[in-house]
């Protein structure tokens, strides 16, 4: 794991300057902090930060082949570099290191763009081409791994964070509204826009070349969810453990200390069983959690450790961890508004004062279905609900709806009223795409100042959904609504928040994520299985639930899915966090970025602060606006607020 960047340019006249690739690669310090590495060839110049996991002392980079005409700087890993490595030496190339990221350098020379096709893992790399005057570029299927560029004229930069494109001078720091309007809806900003207007973000799954000034962007994979295999539960979950399991071994290569991060749910608690299958010794695990009631599930990861018989570590997260934010602000390099963002930056600071490497159990929701929305969108109760007609449905939510919420303001009523009316008309995507907003249109109506809203409304580019309706949409009308909502979810969800979230977090402190559910053939195997054994019984993540029981202590995994969530919520209505938030959002500064109106931002606070509504979604992701203006706008960003 580690950080890159480099500049080139078009004119085979120009040279990067040594010195500007060095502050580059310095704002990623964090990310490499065992070794760096710099190489100029002409008109290109390449920079490397290194975390050491594999070839402890012969892995520097940048990597060269053996005319040394490629030039290779990389981040991540490769799980199947043995065979690879195997079958290109038995084809004459001849290897300088036992690295698995110089077998990307010969596989290009064989199958050129098309190596990308062979890897299996997490990366992002550039191949410098001397000889063609090309670069070319890849990010790994499920995007684990970050890779964002700029395009200037002649000239083609690139690096792990948006932080280290900012150290050159020519890279602007216009906001762009329509990432803004997307962020307040999702949460994150989807790639390939950034939060920049100059810069954007390689989207998971695409390789680029740049060449002769141009810049070309294609997607080599996408999974297929049909023709659906003809196979029974049994089989189907025999395979899946199975699947799992040899995902999980392959992520055990290290010459360094590896643990995993444990939750105590089904999907990190079934890769320490694979785990323990596979080490006989000392097995680390790691897990986090807070003082307030429902928010707290250390027992169960207690219990994991316990029947595994691991070294266990846990964390207990209060109030006062929020002191942390500005530095999770500035590592996160976009405004992200995942609250859960911030106890896995606490987890992986204290999980690296013990191990190098951490596996953990993302991606088994998106794969194995284990959204409860899944649930609530895919199946009998809402096809029953939309049979009725729908001035019924308004008859019976609309009144209701209101009588409930008597409490609220006439504007509030009038708010939800309407919500109501739009979600009587909802076919189960449009339920979906609702579930993943954050603010909704008519919030953010009343939340956009003039000059924004126009902004946002000339671009044309209308509901920020629209991608995601698209998504679902290619899949055709054949396809499950199950394989629909999971399509749109490895799109942008994924990639996009919540693998920010883990590589954003854990490469912070020098920590290295390794997520086998992310494993590209568990991913392709669960797509094609029919989305009655992927749910089987109607329960989210049914299939796992059943077979992987055994595994386990009895009725251990009869629990709903949790995760690494902050008691946020609670935090913003007294205490440390409310007080903040009411810093930031009443201050000055905002009001002067002429952005937002600070009357509703008022009244998201009071409603909230009376418990009348629930706004703490909303008011997170304006609190990590804020800090990030103040951050990357308001300073120069080479290092967090104090």
């Amino acid at each position: 794991m580690c950080g890159i960047c480099g500049i080139i340019f078009s004119d085979r006249a120009q040279q990067p300057e040594p010195e500007l690739l060095q502050r580059m690669a310095a704002r990623m310090r964090h990310r490499g902090p065992d070794d760096s590495g710099f190489h100029v060839q002409a008109s290109a110049g390449l920079g490397h930060a290194r975390l050491s996991i594999i070839d402890l002392s012969g892995g520097r980079q940048p990597l060269f082949n053996e005319t040394r005409e490629l030039a290779l700087t990389f981040n991540g890993e490769i799980y199947n570099f043995p065979e690879l490595r195997s079958e290109l030496e038995n084809r004459g190339h001849r290897f300088a290191t036992r690295t698995d990221s110089e077998t990307v350098l010969h596989l290009y020379e064989e199958m050129g763009e098309r190596c990308v096709e062979k890897l299996r893992g997490m990366f992002a790399f550039a191949l410098y081409d001397a000889p063609r005057h090309r670069l070319f570029a890849a990010r790994d299927r499920l995007g684990k791994k970050p890779f964002y560029f700029a395009v200037r004229p002649g000239c083609f930069l690139f690096a792990s964070e948006l932080k280290a494109l900012l150290a050159h001078p020519e890279v602007s720091r216009e906001l762009d509204p329509i990432a803004l309007d997307e962020y307040l809806t999702f949460q994150y900003v989807p790639a390939p826009r950034t939060i920049l207007r100059s810069v954007e973000k390689l989207r998971a799954a695409h390789a680029l070349l740049f060449e002769g000034g141009q810049v070309k962007t294609w997607r080599y994979w996408r999974p297929e969810y049909l023709p659906k295999r003809q196979i029974s539960a049994d089989e189907a979950g025999r395979e899946a453990l199975e699947q799992i399991e040899d995902a999980v071994r392959c992520r055990l290569i290290s010459d360094v200390p590896l643990g995993c991060f444990l939750s105590g749910g089904i999907d990190s608690s079934l890769v320490v069983a694979m785990m323990r299958r596979h080490i006989g010794g000392p097995l680390r695990t790691f897990s986090i959690g807070f003082r307030e009631i429902g928010f707290n599930e250390l027992p169960y990861a207690r219990a994991i450790a316990r029947h595994f018989d691991t070294q266990h570590e846990e964390f207990v997260v209060e109030v006062n961890a929020v002191a942390a934010l500005p530095r999770m602000v500035w590592h996160y390099d976009e405004p992200f508004a995942d609250s859960s963002g911030l106890s896995t930056f606490l987890l992986s600071e204290l999980t690296r004062r013990h191990v190098v490497v951490a596996l953990n159990g993302d991606g088994g929701d998106e794969s194995f279905v284990g959204y409860q929305r899944y649930a609530d969108c895919g199946f009998s109760a809402f096809n029953a609900w939309r049979r009725i007609p729908v001035a019924l449905r308004r008859w019976l939510i609309g009144p209701l709806a209101a009588g409930l919420h008597a409490t609220l303001p006439w504007s509030g009523r009038l708010e939800l009223l309407d919500y109501v009316n739009r979600a009587s008309l909802w076919d189960d995507d449009a339920r979906y795409c609702e579930a993943m907003r954050i603010f909704r249109p008519e919030q953010k109506q009343r939340l956009y100042r003039r000059e924004l809203a126009a902004q946002i409304h000339a671009a044309g580019l209308g509901d920020p959904m629209r991608r995601t309706r698209q998504v679902m949409a290619r899949l055709g009308a054949q396809a499950h609504r199950l394989d629909r909502m999971a399509a749109g979810d490895l799109d942008a969800y994924l990639p996009d928040c919540l693998l920010v979230k883990v590589d954003r977090a854990t490469m912070a402190h020098g920590l290295e994520g390794r997520s086998p559910f992310l494993d590209h053939r568990v991913v392709e195997f669960a797509a094609k299985l029919p989305a009655e054994l992927r749910m089987l019984g109607g329960i989210p993540k049914g299939l796992l639930r059943k077979y992987a029981a055994p595994l386990f202590p009895p009725g251990h995994l009869d629990r709903p899915k949790k995760g690494f969530t902050l008691p946020v919520r609670e935090w913003l209505r007294e205490g440390a966090l409310q007080r903040l938030a009411t810093e930031l959002l009443l201050s000055r500064r905002l009001g002067e970025r002429n952005l937002f109106d600070p009357k509703y931002i008022r009244l998201l606070l009071d409603q909230h602060a009376r418990g009348t509504q629930n706004h703490h979604y909303r008011l997170w992701a304006l609190m990590c606006f804020e800090l990030w203006c103040r951050t990357f706008l308001d300073s120069d960003g080479s290092a967090p607020l104090e």
